[in-house]
Parts: structure tokens; sequence; C-alpha cells
């Protein structure tokens, strides 16, 4: 092995990250390793930048579709890169708060059940 590579365990121990996490990147083409003749996989020192803002991404709630979308604004860092990865954020910003509204409405709808239900126990306790 290189000096300037690591194994699996040392990049999950470094970010954080599951071992399983980083080979569910790498199937989704967000991370790159390379092969030793024994098929281990090795990455280089800037994974671990790279490893740590998949996690960010995937804290935000964002899938690894839209990651793989947002990492040219990493991997090649330009105003339209940056414009690009801005305008798919917004989208999944719009989408989740449709989704918090939607589950409020929910979980008002639950609420006035409940409401319902205790009526009707208070009705049984007094008939």
């Amino acid at each position: 092995m290189r000096e300037d590579t690591m194994r699996i365990g040392e990049l999950a121990a470094r970010t954080g990250a599951s071992i399983r996490s980083l080979r569910y990147y790498e199937e989704q083409g967000l991370l790159a390793s390379t092969r030793s003749a024994s098929g281990q996989r090795h990455y280089t020192a800037d994974q671990v930048e790279r490893v740590e803002f998949i996690q960010r991404m995937y804290a935000a709630g964002l899938s690894s579709r839209t990651v793989a979308e947002v990492l040219p604004c990493v991997e090649s860092p330009s105003e339209e890169t940056s414009d690009a990865a801005m305008a798919r954020m917004e989208q999944e910003r719009d989408r989740l708060s449709a989704h918090i509204d939607e589950l409020i409405r929910t979980r008002d709808a639950l609420d006035r059940l409940m409401a319902v239900n205790r009526e009707h126990r208070a009705s049984l306790r007094g008939a």
C-alpha cells in the first residue's frame, strides 16, 4: 500500500462513516477507490473531505441521486456548478417543506380523531 493511501477501515475511522456506508457511496458513484492486487480498496487523503461532504448532504435529507447532482460543485467549482447546486438544493428544500406541510395536516387530522375519541369515552362514563 502506498504511503498516501488508506484502506477502507482507516477511512471509516477518520470520517465516522461505517464501512457499509463507504461501500454504498461507491456503489452510488459518489466515492471512488483504487484496488490492490488482492482486491482491497484504497483511498486517498482527499477522500476524507469528500466523505464528510457526502455525510453532510445525507444529514440534510438529500438522496444519493441529489448528492450526485450537487457533487460537481465540489469537484469543479465554478459559478455555473455553484448555481446548479443551489438550484437543486432549493428544489429539495421545497420538497421537504411540502412534506412537512402534509405531515402537519396528517397530525391535525389525527388530533381531531383523538378529540372525538375522548368525547366518546367521556360519554361512555356518563351513560
